[in-house]
């Protein structure tokens, strides 16, 4: 754990996830629908290599550097990879103000991955964030969360939610309320820069993609970090190629897909992705006529039209979906490895036998880096509350320990003694009218000690709402320490923004970041002894 002036701390957690994705980290299962991974530094300059060479003589950053537009030190980097070199790559779709913090745990896990193999082979290697600006889930993009005293807030944008349109083809619209609710929850930011970078990226006039780039290279170049933006024309005509193959072989990878659920499914688990046998692994952009105006929307190809898409669809207009994705990735890309989270790790398990099925290289996946970001004045209120971060991801544990520790003695005394006179009175009725010849059978005393019993539990639990109503402070702390610890219930990584964080206590929390990652990286490349949940 590292921490700052005593205010924040860093500290690496479990990365979680479905029931396979713990599995695959672990390595107790799937090791047959992985690409191996290289378990010490001798490996991993061999498997450099052999990536490398996969490449032949092939400039693939010529064609894709204007969706990279990379400056300073990204820059710098990733000439020297193009040169003789290759990547580590980890992306994530467009989140609102960047998204949930993990959008930069990933991104610092590939800088600190691609540090650890180019100290360990003498190689170049750059790290690349893929941001999937042509991803279409606009509910991921359009929401994001803040924790402040008053706990858990939402942001959102106020437009109409879309349908198959990519997240470069949204614009923002009216941002001023949520812009006002994160400006709060920065407080009284000592880093204002951090907020400059928010408003000159997120403007009503740019579309949700564009704004998401452009905040990621302005927070990730200086670190080293390029970013990518999917959606740009240069990767879709880079990848023209690739998908027109994938629409030919579109029934050839279907089946493919199959027999890899049925294998998940047989090792009792449940494929991270459903595979929906009609369909292809390739969108198809079109415009189309959506409210009286002509929008660009995004559809899946079914197999029966792929060959003929193949064929007649213009170039840019084609796209992968989530599993053809890092396939398509690994054709353009000298990719050493992606740093995936949980999901993505899953996922991953069905994502060979599509490159088998295509001829092409299977990419090499690994866990990121997980990460919190823990303020020092939480773990101080929950110490000062009496209660324990695991309550806080239950929705009413903690409300209730405060309030049976704020409720006097005296009530709690009286109920203990009320329930102890009920158990012992009910016991001794029932040995004196119960048994084979009583007056009433022993299950009708049973059912009124149940039924005194729900009574009472009845009044505690009015008694206890009484007393969160009364303590209207205790109460917020708990929301404001929840918003902070386990925000919705979980991993505050997964929830809240980074944004406050970033402007109040600066973006040298980036760098205490990239050290979580860097220790991750190290057990990586020189062999993960030390697999947990």
């Amino acid at each position: 754990m590292t921490v700052t002036e005593g205010r924040v701390a860093v500290r690496s957690v479990p990365l979680g996830g479905s029931a396979l994705s713990r599995a695959v980290q672990r390595g107790s299962v799937g090791a047959s629908w992985y690409a191996p991974r290289p378990q010490n530094a001798a490996a991993w300059s061999a498997h450099v290599g052999a990536v490398r060479a996969s490449m032949g003589e092939t400039d693939w950053l010529t064609p894709l550097a204007p969706a990279i537009a990379a400056t300073g030190l990204a820059a710098d980097r990733l000439t020297r990879a193009a040169a003789q070199g290759a990547v580590i790559t980890t992306g994530q779709q467009p989140g609102l103000f960047g998204g949930p913090a993990y959008t930069f745990s990933k991104a610092l896990s590939a800088l600190a991955m691609a540090d650890e193999l180019e100290q360990r082979t003498g190689i170049s290697i750059a790290p690349l964030f893929w941001a999937a600006t042509d991803d279409a889930d606009w509910m991921e993009a359009a929401v994001t969360h803040v924790a402040t005293s008053a706990g858990l807030q939402t942001l959102s944008l106020t437009g109409s939610a879309t349908d198959g349109i990519a997240m470069a083809d949204v614009m923002l619209g009216e941002l001023r309320e949520a812009r006002e609710t994160l400006a709060a929850a920065c407080g009284s930011a000592a880093q204002s820069e951090v907020l400059t970078l928010v408003d000159s990226a997120y403007v009503p006039h740019a579309t949700i993609g564009a704004s998401y780039v452009q905040l990621l290279r302005a927070l990730l170049e200086p670190l080293g970090i390029a970013v990518l933006d999917a959606a740009h024309a240069a990767v879709r005509t880079a990848a023209d190629p690739f998908l027109r193959r994938a629409l030919v072989r579109a029934g050839d990878l279907s089946a493919a897909l199959t027999q890899r659920g049925r294998e998940i499914s047989d090792a009792g688990f449940a494929p991270q992705v459903d595979v929906v046998d009609s369909l292809s692994l390739v969108f198809r952009t079109s415009l189309v006529q959506r409210d009286a105006q002509m929008v660009r929307a995004r559809e899946r190809v079914p197999i029966t039209d792929a060959a003929r898409v193949a064929r007649e669809a213009d170039v840019g207009a084609l796209g992968a979906n989530v599993l053809l994705r890092p396939v398509l990735e690994r054709s353009l890309l000298p990719t050493v490895c992606y740093l995936a989270g949980p999901g993505e790790l899953a996922y991953f398990a069905q994502v060979a036998p599509i490159a088998s099925a295509l001829g092409a290289s299977i990419p090499l996946v690994a866990p990121r880096w997980s990460g919190e970001i823990v303020e020092a004045d939480a773990e101080r209120a929950i110490d000062r509350l009496g209660i324990s971060e695991a309550m806080l991801s239950d929705p009413h544990a903690a409300e209730l320990a405060v309030a049976r520790r704020l409720m006097s003695d005296d009530v709690n005394d009286s109920l203990e003694r009320l329930r102890v006179m009920l158990e012992t009175q009910l016991l001794s009725l029932k040995e004196n009218v119960g048994g084979a010849d009583g007056v009433v059978a022993d299950s009708v005393v049973d059912g009124l000690q149940r039924d005194l019993g729900h009574r009472l539990d009845r009044f505690e639990r009015r008694a206890l709402a009484g007393v969160k109503r009364r303590e209207v402070q205790a109460m917020r702390d708990v929301a404001a320490a929840r918003a902070k610890l386990r925000p919705l219930g979980q991993s505050p990584e997964r929830v809240l923004n980074l944004v406050p964080m970033l402007a109040r206590y600066g973006v040298e929390i980036l760098e205490q970041m990239r050290d979580g990652a860097r220790q991750h990286a190290q057990r990586l490349v020189h062999g993960d002894t030390d697999r947990h949940e």
